[in-house]
């Protein structure tokens, strides 16, 4: 079955950054495009970020210039890189994945900004 396992989260403070990982199984990972979501608290999930399986990116307004997606499909794994963070960032971190018409989604991750 698909699986997707988030990992790198944590609290930092702001201007920092992080690396977000999210290895998935049971896909076939090269042909698959692969999302990050976030959701902060009493907020709605929002799409971050997406990398198509021609590693072509896009992102919301709001990250881009400071967070990177990339994959690896030798290692089924896709990152967000995440620099200069600011307190409105923190949410937990969901990996996404579309099959089929079905949505799977990771456990997710928190990340927390704080001084």
């Amino acid at each position: 079955q698909v699986q997707l396992v988030e990992s790198g989260g944590g609290l930092v403070q702001p201007g920092g950054s992080l690396r977000l990982s999210c290895a998935a199984s049971g896909i076939i990972f090269r042909l698959t495009t692969m999302d990050w979501y976030r959701q902060a608290p009493g907020k709605q999930r929002e799409l971050v970020a997406v990398i198509t399986r021609g590693a072509s990116t896009n992102y919301v307004d709001s990250v881009k210039g400071r967070f990177t997606i990339s994959r690896d499909n030798a290692k089924n794994t896709v990152y967000l890189r995440m620099n200069s963070l600011k307190p409105e960032d923190t949410a937990v971190y969901h990996c996404h994945v579309k099959i089929l018409g079905a949505d799977y989604w990771g456990q997710g991750t928190q990340v927390t900004v704080s001084s």
